[in-house]
């Protein structure tokens, strides 16, 4: 496996978010954007590097790292969220998917409520974790290569020489099942 030269500072977290009921929604051009709008938004108040990140249809997955001492990613997330629900089109607003409860909280039709984080323990961590995210198209059957993702920093990776451009992945037993 490839060693990954990196600077450990701060809190490094892997996370999944699923959209509202698994709705395929999180690759359209503009839940992107305003996923990318969002996440820059935050980043002036509250700062993260992301390490790693794959949008699927349903849910992504990423790896941020906070700066030292701060671990409030929960905060980082309602404010992404939040913003992108504000700013998505009507169409990803389906009043007609919200339950009793869903309106009581003024919840949109974009996000499950809840997220999974994982804090990455070491390196070893990390490149488990960063391999999953990698390879998540390919496990799907989105793609049958990780690079034809376009949704992914698996490209990033292959410019940087981490990862070579005919990367597979494959299946390791020991991810189990991180989503």
């Amino acid at each position: 496996m490839t060693y990954y030269r990196r600077a450990r500072t701060g809190n490094t977290f892997f996370f999944t978010l699923v959209s509202f009921h698994r709705r395929p929604i999180l690759c359209d051009p503009a839940i992107r954007l305003s996923l990318r709008r969002a996440i820059d938004d935050v980043r002036k108040t509250r700062p993260f590097s992301i390490d790693a990140w794959v949008s699927m249809p349903d849910h992504l997955h990423c790896i941020w790292t906070l700066p030292d001492g701060d671990s409030d990613f929960s905060t980082r997330w309602s404010l992404i969220k939040r913003s992108v629900s504000r700013f998505s089109p009507d169409a990803a607003l389906n009043p007609n998917l919200r339950g009793a409860s869903a309106r009581k909280h003024r919840e949109s039709t974009i996000w499950q409520r809840r997220f999974w984080e994982h804090l990455i323990r070491d390196d070893v961590d990390f490149e488990r974790h960063l391999d999953y995210i990698h390879y998540n198209p390919v496990r799907h059957r989105y793609v049958t290569r990780a690079v034809d993702w376009p949704y992914s920093t698996i490209h990033r990776y292959v410019r940087e020489g981490v990862y070579p451009a005919d990367w597979e992945g494959g299946a390791d037993p020991e991810w189990g099942d991180f989503e």
